[in-house]
């Protein structure tokens, strides 16, 4: 073979050496795990939350909601990517720090109402050690009036208050949910009617309230042992 002929294929080896390296970089960048490209202070973030729920682990009185309905309430804010949230009913908060840490990573925030005071206070104190404050709104007030007041929109809601105002809840928050948006409310189960053709409990009356609204889908979350309703509003088409 002609020495020109050997440089010239030696020469294309070499750029087609080059050309595999530069892939395979490529793909080895594309291939690492996504958390390499989250910033340092949202790693920081999970980090604290996580810290402060497995501190508080089994430790949560107050009517709170057990840790498998937190993540479900996580899980339905950042799949939807829900921005703006409320929360009827805080007790000390843990319901609150699932939605607020899934709101960190959807740029929203959480508005929360609770009428015991010593209960507000350490939710505030819970919500400050887990690092969530800048992303919650945490209101000592009577949910029965305030809901009333909050102009909204909202695209997510929480209600875990007292049942028999659950239904007067979805009456002055429907209004305000833009469609997308969801309402949840907890201890609620889907029950057939009782054999005089009524419902048993007030949330039961609720479930119902809401099957009938026909802007609304409304189901029980299957993995929620406690009972989520979800209602999630149309949208217009």
């Amino acid at each position: 073979m002609p020495l020109f002929r050997v440089t010239e294929v030696s020469m294309m080896r070499k750029y087609l050496e080059i050309v595999l390296v530069v892939l395979l970089s490529v793909l080895f960048v594309c291939a690492l795990p996504c958390y390499s490209q989250v910033p340092e202070s949202d790693r920081a973030l999970d980090a604290k939350v996580k810290a402060f729920l497995d501190k508080m682990k089994n430790r949560w009185h107050d009517w709170n909601v057990p840790e498998a309905d937190g993540r479900i309430l996580y899980d339905i804010i950042l799949q939807n990517q829900y921005k703006r949230a409320l929360e009827v009913g805080t007790s000390t908060g843990h319901s609150a720090v699932w939605m607020a840490w899934a709101l960190s990573k959807t740029g929203g925030k959480l508005i929360t109402i609770e009428i015991d005071e010593d209960r507000y206070r350490q939710a505030l104190a819970n919500f400050k050690e887990a690092g969530l404050s800048d992303y919650i709104e945490a209101r000592n007030a009577d949910a029965h009036q305030l809901v009333k007041d909050l102009p909204g929109p909202f695209d997510f809601v929480f209600i875990d208050a007292d049942k028999d105002w659950y239904i007067n809840y979805a009456k002055a928050l429907i209004p305000k949910i833009e469609p997308g948006g969801c309402i949840t409310a907890h201890n609620v189960e889907e029950r057939i009617p009782s054999y005089r053709g009524g419902y048993g409990s007030d949330t039961d009356r609720y479930f119902q309230y809401m099957k009938d609204r026909p802007e609304f889908e409304t189901r029980v979350h299957p993995g929620s042992r406690a009972g989520i309703a979800m209602s999630y509003k149309k949208r217009i088409k």
